[in-house]
C-alpha cells in the first residue's frame, strides 16, 4: 500500500473514516472548498489504486469504504513518521511529542500515558 497521500486524498479519507463509508456525492457535500464532482470520482479512484479505499456498487453509485480499521492506519503512519523523522526511535518521537508547546496533554491523559509506559514495561518490551 502506498502510504504518501495529497492534501485532498487526506481530506477525503477523513470523511470516510467519519461517515465509514461514503459515495463521491457525500464527499463533495462534506469536503472544504470542494473541487469539481469530476475531480472528487478521479480522487477516488486513485484511492483505490493505492489500495486506502475499495467499493461496492449500490444502484447506480459506489459506496466508498476503507481498506483498513483507522486503528491499523493510525499505526502504520505513525510507524511511517517515527522512522522517517526520528530514525525509527519512539524515544526521540515521545520526546518530540512531550515537548511540543503544539500539544497540550492534561493531567489525565498524563496519567494513561504513565500507566501504559508501566504495562510495557511489565510485559518485558
Amino acid at each position: 500500500m502506498q502510504n504518501s497521500l495529497s492534501r485532498r486524498e487526506r481530506q477525503i479519507m477523513d470523511i470516510v473514516y467519519r461517515r465509514g463509508e461514503a459515495t463521491a456525492q457525500e464527499i463533495l457535500h462534506d469536503i472544504t472548498d470542494p473541487p469539481s464532482y469530476s475531480t472528487i470520482r478521479a480522487l477516488l479512484r486513485v484511492l483505490v489504486e493505492k489500495q486506502h479505499l475499495q467499493h461496492r456498487v449500490d444502484g447506480p453509485r459506489y459506496v466508498y469504504a476503507p481498506t483498513l480499521s483507522r486503528q491499523k492506519a493510525r499505526a502504520g503512519a505513525l510507524a511511517q513518521v517515527v522512522n522517517t523523522f526520528f530514525d525509527g526511535s519512539a524515544l526521540q518521537a515521545a520526546t518530540a511529542l512531550l515537548g511540543s508547546t503544539q500539544v497540550k496533554m492534561s493531567e489525565d491523559e498524563l496519567e494513561e500515558l504513565s500507566a501504559l509506559i508501566e504495562a510495557v514495561r511489565r510485559k518485558g518490551r
